[in-house]
This record gives C-alpha cells, structure tokens and sequence, in this order.
C-alpha cells in the first residue's frame, strides 16, 4: 500500500512538474514573443529615422490625372470667378455678413445672430450637410464617414453619436447622390459644398445653428440650410456692386495673367470666357488684372451664363448684352463677334456658331462638377480645374514634421499589419499600444490642413469625395492658371503610373 501510495505521490509530483515546466515555457515564449514585437518595433523606428525626406512638391506645379497634348489644343476657355479671379479673404467675410443680415432682415432670424462672426478656417470646401439631420460631415470616396469630422453647428460629434446617426459608417449612394437602386431619379438627403463661395455659406449655417442649438431653440435643419442658402444668393447682387466699386480690397493681383494671354495669342490659341458673374463685374475685376483692354484677347465673351445649366440645357437663346445701356437685346444671333458681350445661351449654339469641339478645346474652372463635368462627360472637351487650396496643401506636404509622421505612419502601419494576428494578451497589448500611435498619427497628421475637417484631398487615408469626382472630371489640375506658364503651350502632362493593391512591391515599384 505504501509502495502504491509512494507510486501515486511521484506521479503527481510529476505531473506538477511538467505543468511548471510548461507553463515556464509557455512564459519564456511569451515574453520571447513581446521581445521581438519590440525589437521589430525598434528596427522599423530607426529605419525610418534613416530614410531620407522626400522631396517638395513644387507649389506651381500642374498635376495630370490623365494624359494632355497642349499640342491638340485650340481653344483656351475659361470661368472667371476663382478661375481667373481669384479672391482675398475680405471676400468671405462679405459674403458671410450680408447673408447674416438677410437673415435677419428678410427671414426674422433673432437680431443676436448678428452678434455671430464669421470663423476663418473652420470649414473647407467639398464637405457634405445633411439637409435632413443638419450635420456637416466629409465623406471619403468610398463614401465612408471621416469620423473626427463631423459636425452639428461648431460641436464635433463623438464616433458613438455618429453611429448613432447613421447606423453605419458608410452612407448609402442614394442618401448622398439621390439615385435609387433602378435607377429613379429621387431628391438627396444631403447637399455637397463643392466650391469656394460655398465656405462662408457653411461658417454661417454652422454658427446659426450653434446659436439655436446654444439657446435650446427648436429648428428644423433643412429650413435653416435654404434660408441660409437663398440669403447667401440673394447677396451675390450686393457683392458684385461693393466689389466693383472697391476691386483691389477683394481681389488678389495677378501680373503674370495678361503676359499668359499674350504667350496664348502668339501661339494663335482662340480664347473664350464663359461666367456666371454679370458683366459690370467681371468687367472690373478683369480691367484690375489685365486692363481696359481686357476684351481684345477674348474671342468669345459671354456672361451671366447659369451654369451648369449652360451646358446642359438644349435650348435656351444666346442674346447680345449692350454695354452703354446694361441691358440685353433680343435679335437674334446669328454669328458671335469678338468685342461683342453676350448673355445666358447654351454649350451647344457655342460649338455651332464657332466650330469648337471635341478634344481641340480645354476648359478651366474652379468648380469640378458645374464647370467640369458636364463638358467632359458630354462633349469631350479636355479640363483644368484651379483649386486656390492647393498651395496651402502643398505647403503643408512639403514641411519636414509632415513627411516623417507621414513616413512613419504609414511605415507602423505595415509593421501593425504584418504582426496583426497573434492571439496572445501580452501581444495583443503591444499592438493595441501601436494602433494607438497610429491613430495619434493620423488625427495630426489630419489637424495640420485645417483643425476640423483636415484636408480637402484626403481623409485620414483614403481620397475625399470631393478627389474622386476632382479627378474623374480634370484632366489637369493647379492651385492658379498662370501656373501654365512654367510649361512651354505644346507640352504634354502625363499622369504618374499609379500602384495598384496587387502591384505592391511588384516590379512596378
């Protein structure tokens, strides 16, 4: 009996062994396993610290998204504001309180909304508002919402509120674009802010309802987002004529734009401008930056265009616009004579009386759908968009604390994703200690263009909304159209090869 009892004490004795041994083990492999998390961690920090900072991006750059001949090119078309125009920052402030003082004065806002100013930098352009729950949010291209970047009046909303909201991080296309799944036309729950007349708009919608959110005011979000929008187009006539008599305090100087129509003219390019602006204004601004002569490089003048009506419409009646008297004759047009002004008419009497079309022809405007979209989609004409931002972007890109969070982010990124699947709690705190930083990483890295919305081009990785539909339609793009003239007029633009996901670290690379 003691020899069986003795039998089962060192079977035990045994076993408890071999269960400290393996739990020894199962530790020495663990604290193994974090010592190489660690030292992966170690080694890809200091071959970052290593890597040598690319270089800047040339500020004047133009930028191609699909291959360009200027050589193929005839006519040179052009929109005017922010195109040709482009404004100082007084411009939004005056915009912001005329339409704060429409709002009071015409819809009987309270008069303590006159007590609100406008925020420079709060908003960027490309932002959608849902006109239904009164949120201003950015969209990413995939349609995913930039959490960090949404909100109602000036309050960010918590990612769980978001959710709350929309039950999903991804906005379904027929709440964001009014397309039902046969294809019905049907009326968007949200509006995009695509253009930059559009940003004092939102500052204003934004602080009002901040004000009536503030005050426990009841209000309904689309009722405040038309008032807002119908004050802000009622004050455009008021603009015009305060601009027009104070040009230089709104508008940006540009000496090098008459010497880019005269390189344009020597190169026997036809020259076209087509606005939404009235004349008398366009005719101001335009004498500030080229001259009383202004008219003589334009083959083609025509004003007060409604675009995107413009080109879309089928038939609506090109008219003659009488300077001396301001007002528009009703003869019919026949021909289109330089030094003659015309009024409204469509994109398609343009191309019948003159001839241009097709691929002969490159349109710049500030706009990348009411200017943009429709000329290339419909009638093949090649594009430029000029998007003022982009020098500030870019300036931002090229600072050397942006390129190595940027190196690093994406670097940690990819150490994140090589090591993503161990199972163990000490490793698994190692990697939710990385996915921490990264996350730091990318909400910097986002705060530096602009502190709400980042910038206008990215969410935190992918391309905004507003990239996609800028790079479907431009076949170019740059932050100012003089841009052109660091490129000789039979130059030809072409796109970079772009790395697709299966092409990573392929021989393409």
């Amino acid at each position: 009996m003691m020899l069986c009892g003795f039998v089962r004490s060192s079977n035990a004795s045994r076993l408890f062994l071999g269960e400290g041994l393996e739990w020894i083990g199962k530790r020495q492999r663990r604290t193994h396993t974090v010592a190489r998390l660690e030292a992966a961690y170690k080694r890809i920090k200091d071959k970052c610290k290593s890597k040598k900072l690319p270089k800047d991006v040339n500020v004047k750059a133009v930028f191609a998204c699909n291959e360009l001949d200027l050589k193929e090119v005839k006519v040179y078309g052009f929109d005017y504001d922010y195109t040709l125009a482009c404004y100082k920052p007084s411009m939004d402030y005056l915009l912001y309180n005329l339409a704060r003082q429409t709002l009071i004065e015409q819809y009987k806002y309270p008069k303590e909304i006159g007590k609100l100013e406008y925020k420079p930098g709060f908003a960027v352009r490309g932002l959608h508002y849902d006109i239904e729950k009164g949120i201003l949010l950015k969209l990413d291209s995939f349609l995913q919402i930039q959490f960090g970047s949404v909100y109602r009046g000036l309050t960010p909303l918590s990612t769980e509120e978001v959710l709350h909201l929309y039950k999903n991080r991804i906005i379904p296309i027929a709440y964001v674009e009014g397309q039902s799944k046969s294809g019905q036309g049907s009326h968007s729950k949200m509006v995009q802010l695509a253009d930059l007349f559009s940003v004092p708009e939102m500052g204003l919608l934004c602080n009002v309802a901040d004000y009536f959110e503030r005050n426990h005011i009841d209000y309904h979000p689309e009722i405040l987002f038309r008032d807002v929008k119908s004050s802000v187009k009622s004050s455009h006539p008021v603009m015009h004529k305060i601009v027009s008599q104070n040009v230089s305090d709104y508008i940006e100087d540009n000496k090098d734009l008459r010497y880019f129509f005269d390189r344009l003219k020597s190169a026997d390019k036809k020259l076209f401008l087509v606005t939404n602006s009235p004349y008398k204004f366009v005719n101001k601004g335009m004498e500030l930056l080229v001259g009383t002569n202004w008219k003589d490089y334009f083959d083609v003048v025509i004003v007060q265009a409604r675009k995107p009506r413009f080109f879309t419409d089928e038939s609506r009646p090109i008219r003659v616009y009488d300077e001396r008297s301001g007002t528009h004759i009703w003869d019919r047009v026949t021909k289109l004579e330089k030094g003659t002004i015309y009024y409204e008419g469509t994109v398609k009497q343009l191309q019948e009386l003159t001839g241009w079309r097709g691929h002969q022809v490159l349109y710049f405007g500030d706009h990348p759908y009411s200017d943009l979209a429709d000329v290339t989609l419909e009638h093949g004409w090649r594009t430029g968009a000029i998007i003022n931002e982009l020098s500030h972007e870019i300036e931002t890109l090229n600072k050397d604390q942006f390129k190595q969070d940027a190196n690093w982010l994406q670097m940690l990124t990819q150490l994140i994703e090589d090591n993503q699947d161990c199972e163990d709690e000490l490793e698994q705190f190692v990697l939710a200690q990385w996915m921490a930083e990264r996350d730091k990483l990318r909400n910097d890295i986002k705060c530096v263009f602009n502190e709400q919305f980042g910038s206008v081009f990215r969410t935190y990785h992918n391309p905004t909304y507003f990239s996609r539909r800028l790079f479907r339609f431009a076949d170019i793009y740059t932050s100012n159209i003089t841009n052109l003239l660091n490129y000789s007029v039979n130059h030809t633009f072409y796109p970079r090869r772009g790395v697709m996901p299966h092409e990573y670290i392929s021989y393409f690379v």
